[in-house]
């Protein structure tokens, strides 16, 4: 029926010409639109086009064919139709009615219709009056249609503009003629050819949805090539170059889920967001397994988008372990970095201990010295108070030495292990310190940790009972040490006032890199008024 209809369009000449039937060439152009329309309904339930495109071909009917009316009637009932055509021309390809703009323009050419239904109604002179006025509105509508379309052009994505440029095109084109086709902008035209124009131009719209819905299904129907394309191990690029020219949308990217992190990286491990008019869609199997960073008009194809992943689903999946690989390398060589500046920082920062404390001190005490050797000239009575302040300045340098020590590496971690080590911190805490150890402190005795996971695992504890002592306002504490399937859990739990933030101090900050760079996994959880609790996950294999 439709293909009948479009035929009929094209080939038959307008009302009245000799030898056609008036009816068959009256239909035609409002029966290309209903087709076009119950075509692209059933295509697109959801699509506002097809409903609309029935509406303009039904709206057209009473233009085409005399209604055995009243003339004042059949002008009310014959007015919507350059209206409808015009809210079409307006709405193409999605149907809605997007921005302020496009409701004006459309608004206006509702209401420039009603005017020109019912001018009939206000006689003969005055009647004729509003003809011109309103033709002439009418021209101004279909120019500020063109300048919309066109603007809609210009400022679309790549992706957006192979979308729109079939429609948009046949809507400024069909607007242009019926625009060129008003009286009086042309003398002499008979109404034959006027009609066979109109509807040659306004056939265009329905001629070029129907090419983009055929368009859409050659692209679905050629998701069969994507999967030969990606058989074997394609590289990250080819995957993404592979998807993106399957969407026809150059500027798609493809994230890869790490469950460990929470977030979508890239092939190269980084964090993937969209830019600034791109969204997502995310692609799951058995959980999150990939997002497609996109333009937003392939929302309005789900089909073509599933039926890619669905394709490259396989592709993806293997990519994601890679990808996860990737981003677990990039982060254990982040933290590894994070680490070598905390300890340059903390080889400065001793540095300017031992000058400004240690040096100055061991400096003073040749000096008390040798005033004490010329002091015994005069009586040993007068070198002894010197001889006892070397004695006190040596033995202060030397607790100051050994507390520099102690925070760079405890002798008791080297001498006994972790175990002894955290009894060592538990015991200065000002508050009861309760330790659950499992697998550390048996008979026979283990084998010793790995000395970085022994430290690493001493600094967790440190750092915990230490923020305790400063900020936490706790009552008692409890320290987990539990050595299992080849993993050590730490946990330093308390019950004070929570709320300790990881990234906004530098203790927590260092303690997270160190845990990272020995290859395990580290998480605060410290909700206000809750108490805190710090855990690391360490490797001992």
């Amino acid at each position: 029926m439709l293909a009948t209809a479009l035929a009929t369009v094209l080939a038959a000449p307008p009302p009245g010409v000799p030898g056609v039937p008036v009816d068959v060439a009256a239909v035609a152009g409002p029966a290309c639109f209903v087709g076009a329309g119950v075509v692209a309904w059933r295509s697109r339930p959801r699509n506002r086009m097809g409903p609309l495109l029935v509406a303009a071909g039904l709206a057209w009917v009473p233009h085409q064919v005399q209604l055995p009316l009243p003339q004042e009637v059949a002008a009310l009932v014959s007015a919507p139709w350059p209206a409808v055509m015009a809210h079409l021309a307006v709405a193409f390809p999605t149907g809605r009615l997007c921005g302020t703009w496009a409701r004006v323009v459309t608004g206006a050419a509702y209401a420039c219709a009603a005017v020109m239904g019912a001018r009939r109604l206000a006689g003969a002179e005055a009647g004729a009056a509003i003809g011109t006025a309103g033709t002439y509105a009418m021209v101004a509508i279909g120019l500020a249609i063109i300048a919309l379309q066109v603007g809609r052009l210009r400022g679309s994505s790549v992706t957006r503009r192979r979308a729109l440029v079939p429609v948009v095109g046949a809507a400024v084109v069909a607007t242009a003629v019926f625009i060129a086709l008003k009286p009086p902008l042309i003398a002499g035209v008979s109404a034959p050819l006027l009609s066979l124009g109109v509807q040659l131009a306004l056939a265009a719209m329905p001629l070029a949805y129907l090419a983009v819905l055929l368009r859409r299904r050659m692209d679905k129907g050629g998701v069969a090539g994507l999967v030969v394309r990606l058989t074997g191990e394609p590289p990250p690029a080819a995957l993404q170059a592979a998807l993106a020219e399957a969407l026809h949308d150059p500027g798609l990217r493809v994230g890869y889920w790490v469950g460990e992190s929470g977030r979508y990286v890239d092939a190269d491990g980084r964090p993937v967001a969209p830019a600034p008019g791109q969204v997502l869609s995310r692609i799951d199997r058995d959980g999150p397994l990939a997002v497609l960073v996109h333009d937003p008009v392939l929302l309005e194809d789900p089909e073509l988008i599933e039926a890619v992943c669905a394709a490259a689903g396989l592709a993806l999946a293997n990519e994601r372990l890679m990808a996860e690989l990737r981003a677990r390398l990039r982060q254990l060589g982040d933290s590894r970095a994070q680490v070598l500046r905390a300890a340059e920082a903390e080889r400065r920062r001793l540095e300017r201990d031992l000058h400004d404390g240690v040096q100055q001190r061991l400096l003073s005490i040749p000096l008390t010295l040798s005033l004490a050797e010329a002091a015994l000239e005069s009586g040993p009575d007068r070198a002894r108070p010197l001889i006892a302040e070397a004695r006190s300045v040596a033995l202060a340098v030397l607790e100051e030495v050994r507390a520099l020590a102690q925070g760079i590496h405890p002798p008791i971690l080297t001498e006994r292990g972790l175990l002894a080590a955290v009894r060592e911190l538990a015991a200065v805490v000002p508050v009861p310190v309760t330790i659950a150890a499992e697998g550390l402190d048996g008979a026979p005795p283990l084998e010793r940790l790995p000395a970085e996971i022994e430290t690493a695992a001493y600094y967790v504890v440190a750092e915990g009972l230490a923020n305790l002592a400063k900020h936490a306002g706790a009552g008692s504490a409890e320290v987990g040490l539990v050595l299992s399937g080849g993993r050590l859990l730490v946990t330093v739990g308390d019950d004070g006032q929570g709320g300790a933030d990881p990234a906004a101090g530098t203790g927590l900050r260092g303690l997270a890199a160190r845990v990272e760079a020995a290859g395990g996994t580290f998480r605060v959880d410290s909700p206000a008024g809750g108490g805190t609790r710090i855990e690391a996950v360490l490797p001992c294999e």
